[in-house]
C-alpha cells in the first residue's frame, strides 16, 4: 500500500481548545479517513505542544507544576480529539521523553555544524505568542500578530542562522509551486518574509526553566521552534545517530495541516530545519482558514468561544462534524452560530439526507415487505441518477485531492438532493396502486437504494457514525470506496433494516430557550484569563461621556464614529457597533469611555478611547449606558 502521513499542528496546553482549534482536527480526520478508504497506508499524527513560559507562569498562579498542569490539559485535549471520533494514528506529547531526547540530539548537532550560534537577545517579546518583536515591527507598540502587550526583554541566548538558507528556501518555493496552498498563503510568505530578508532565530531561552534543557549548556532550554516543529519527525522515530524504519517509510509528510496564522513556522523556520538536518522537505503545507464566532475571531476575552465537545451534546458528534467540515470554505474564513448550526442541520441533515433514507426504506418496507427489489429495465431518468452517483464520485475525488473538504461535501448532498427530486419525478405511491406501476416500483426503489449506498460510502470520511447508520438500514450493502467503481452493487432480495430516523428537526425557538438556560446556568471561570490586583485595574481610566454627534464610518459596515463629551474638551471614538446600532440610537446617551487608551486608526479615522459594551448570548452586542443624572466626566472606580 501507498504509505500516506498527514499531520496537524500540535495543540498548545495552556487551555481547553474552542470548536475553531477543534476544527483541525476534524479536517484532518476527514482527509486521514477518505485516504484509508482509498487503500492507502494512511499515519496520522497529532499531539500536544507543553513547554514556554506562558505555561510556566498559569501554573504558578494555580500553584501546581507545569508538568502536572500539562498533564490535566493534554488530557482534555485527547478526550475532546477522541469525543470528535478523530481516528489518530499516533498522538505525541513534546514532554513524552523519547521525543526530549531526540530534540536534544537534534540542537547539538545544528550547534556542531555551525547553524546554531551562542549570543544574546535584546527586544520585545509577546508571552502569549512566545515571539520576539523588533521596535520596527510592533503595531501602535503592541505585538503585531495578537496586539497584546509586550516587555522589553535582553537575555543570553542561541540563534539559527535562517539567512543561511534563505535563496535555497525561496529557490525551492517557487520550484515546487504546490508546496503551499492555497496560493494566497505562498504570496504572504515569499512577499513578507522571504523578499525583505530573514532575520536569524532566537532558538533557546534562559530566562524561565519550562523547557527542554540544552544539554551541554543546561541554564538555557530549547525554545519552542525546534521543540515544537521537531515533533513531525520524532513521532515517526528520527534520530541524528539512526532512524526508525517507520520514519523511513513515511516521511516525508505528504501534508502538514496547519492553521494559517502559522504558516510562516511551518513554511519558512520548519523547512530551513529540515534543509539543515539535510532531510526531505513535506510534499505540501496546507494553512487552513479560520472560523469565526458570526464575524469575530474566538476569544475567551470576548466571551464568544463555542466548544465542540459541548457542541456534540446539543447536536450530535455528526451534526457538528458535518457543520464545521461544510461551512469551511478553501480560502475564506468560515462562521458558526447556534442559529446557522440549525438552520444547515434542518436543511440538509433532517430534510434533504435523512429525509431520503427514511422514505426510501420505508417505501421498501411497505411495498415490499423489506426485500430489496431486483430492477427491470432503466429508463432516461433512472440513468440520469445512475450517470450523477459515478460522477460524484469523481468530483469528491477531485475535490479532496487539493482539500476542498466542503466543495467535496456539496457535491455529496446535491447527489442527495436530486435523489429525493427522483422520488417526486417517479411517485412511488401512485406506482404502487398498479400491478404494471409496482414492476416500475421495482426499479425505482432499487435506484434510490443504490444512489443511498453511493451517500453512505462518500459520507464515511466525514461523518462515520451517520454513514453507518445509513448503510445498515439499507441492507447487506457493498461498502468500500472500491465498490463505487459501478452502480449495482446492492444485491436484490436482501432485506433492508428498520427505518430509523437519522436527524430529527430541531425547533429553533425552544432550542436557544435551551441553551440560554444552560448558559446562564454555567458559574464556571474562564480558563486561562489570570486575576489582575487592584493596581492593575486602576491602570484603567472610566470616564462617563455623553454622545453628541454619531456616524457611519463610510470604508467600513461595522464602524461608527462617536463625538463625545467628557468634560475635559470632547474626543472622537471609533467603535464596531454598527451591526446593532444605527447612529441616532445613540445621540444624547451616556456610556462609559476607557480614556486612556492609546490612540489608533481604524479605516483611516483616528480613535481616542473606547466606550464599553457587552457580548451577549446569540451574538448580540448591548453598549453600557449610565444613568442620565451622572455628569459627564465623571470617573468610574
Amino acid at each position: 500500500m501507498k504509505p500516506y502521513y498527514i499531520t496537524t499542528a500540535i495543540t498548545y496546553t495552556s487551555r481547553k481548545p474552542h470548536i475553531g482549534n477543534t476544527y483541525e482536527i476534524v479536517l484532518t480526520d476527514a482527509l486521514a479517513r477518505y485516504h484509508r478508504m482509498k487503500g492507502e497506508d494512511v499515519f496520522f499524527c497529532t499531539g500536544t505542544d507543553e513547554h514556554g513560559q506562558k505555561i510556566e507562569e498559569i501554573a504558578a498562579q494555580e500553584k501546581i507544576t507545569p508538568k502536572e498542569y500539562v498533564d490535566r490539559i493534554a488530557g482534555d485535549i485527547r478526550r475532546i480529539w477522541d469525543t470528535m471520533n478523530v481516528s489518530y494514528d499516533y498522538f505525541i506529547r513534546t514532554t513524552d521523553e523519547a521525543h526530549e531526547r531526540v530534540v536534544q540530539k537534534i540542537f547539538k548537532k545544528l550547534y556542531e555544524q555551525g547553524d546554531i550560534y551562542k549570543g544574546a537577545y535584546e527586544g520585545w517579546y509577546c508571552t502569549p505568542c512566545e515571539s520576539f518583536w523588533t521596535e520596527t515591527q510592533l503595531v501602535d507598540g503592541k505585538c503585531p500578530d495578537c496586539g497584546r502587550e509586550v516587555k522589553k526583554t535582553r537575555e543570553e541566548a542561541y540563534f539559527f542562522r535562517m539567512s543561511k538558507y534563505q535563496d535555497r528556501l525561496t529557490e525551492y518555493i517557487e520550484s515546487h509551486p504546490d508546496f503551499i496552498v492555497p496560493e494566497s498563503r505562498k504570496r504572504e510568505m515569499v512577499n513578507n518574509f522571504l523578499k525583505p530578508g530573514l532575520q536569524d532565530l532566537c532558538v533557546s531561552r534562559s530566562s524561565f526553566q519550562w523547557g527542554i534543557p540544552v544539554d551541554f549548556d543546561p541554564k538555557h532550554i530549547v525554545y519552542v521552534w525546534i521543540d515544537a516543529l521537531t515533533n513531525y519527525i520524532t513521532a515517526l522515530g528520527y534520530d541524528p545517530d539512526g532512524s526508525s524504519e517507520n520514519f523511513k517509510k513515511y516521511w516525508p509528510a505528504d501534508v502538514h495541516v496547519i492553521g494559517k496564522d502559522i504558516l510562516r513556522f511551518h513554511t519558512i523556520y520548519w523547512p530551513i530545519m529540515l534543509m539543515a538536518l539535510d532531510l526531505p522537505l513535506p510534499k505540501q503545507v496546507f494553512g487552513h482558514p479560520w472560523m469565526l464566532f458570526g464575524t469575530d475571531k474566538m476569544s475567551k476575552s470576548r466571551g464568544n468561544v463555542l466548544y465542540a465537545d459541548d457542541l456534540a451534546e446539543q447536536f450530535g458528534l455528526d451534526g457538528i462534524r458535518y457543520y464545521m467540515l461544510s461551512e469551511m470554505p478553501f480560502a475564506q474564513d468560515g462562521s458558526i452560530t447556534y442559529e446557522t448550526i440549525i438552520e444547515r442541520y434542518n436543511a440538509d441533515l433532517a430534510n434533504t439526507l435523512g429525509n431520503l433514507v427514511n422514505r426510501t426504506v420505508s417505501m421498501v418496507q411497505k411495498y415490499f415487505g423489506g426485500v430489496i427489489p431486483t430492477p427491470q429495465a432503466y429508463q432516461p431518468l433512472d440513468d440520469e441518477l445512475r450517470t450523477l452517483a459515478a460522477e460524484t464520485v469523481a468530483e469528491v475525488d477531485r475535490q479532496m485531492l487539493t482539500y476542498h473538504v466542503s466543495d467535496a461535501l456539496s457535491a455529496i448532498f446535491a447527489l442527495a438532493r436530486r435523489s429525493n427530486k427522483y422520488i417526486d419525478e417517479t411517485t412511488p405511491w401512485t406506482l404502487a396502486k398498479t400491478e404494471e406501476g409496482k414492476a416500475r416500483l421495482q426499479t425505482v426503489l432499487y435506484v434510490l437504494l443504490e444512489s443511498i449506498r453511493y451517500l453512505g460510502v462518500l459520507l464515511t470520511p466525514f461523518m462515520p457514525q451517520s454513514a453507518a447508520a445509513i448503510l445498515e438500514q439499507i441492507g447487506n450493502a457493498p461498502a468500500s470506496y472500491a465498490s463505487l467503481s459501478a452502480f449495482g452493487g446492492i444485491r436484490s432480495g436482501e432485506r433492508v433494516g428498520t427505518p430509523v430516523p437519522l436527524f430529527s428537526r430541531i425547533d429553533e425557538k425552544e432550542k436557544m430557550k435551551e441553551i440560554e438556560a444552560a448558559m446562564a446556568k454555567s458559574t464556571e471561570t474562564p480558563e486561562g484569563i489570570a486575576s489582575i490586583t487592584i493596581d492593575d485595574f486602576a491602570k484603567v481610566e472610566l470616564t462617563v461621556a455623553k454622545v453628541t454627534a454619531c456616524e457611519k464610518v463610510k470604508k467600513s459596515k461595522k464602524l461608527l464614529c462617536l463625538q463625545l463629551d467628557d468634560g475635559q474638551g470632547g474626543r472622537q471614538v471609533v467603535s464596531g457597533i454598527s451591526t446593532w446600532y444605527a447612529p441616532e440610537d445613540l445621540i444624547g446617551k451616556k456610556v462609559v469611555l476607557v480614556s486612556n487608551l492609546a490612540p489608533a486608526k481604524l479605516c483611516g479615522v483616528e480613535s481616542n478611547g473606547m466606550i464599553l459594551a457587552a457580548d451577549c448570548p446569540n451574538g448580540d452586542v448591548r453598549v453600557i449606558f449610565v444613568d442620565d443624572a451622572i455628569p459627564q466626566g465623571s470617573k468610574i472606580r
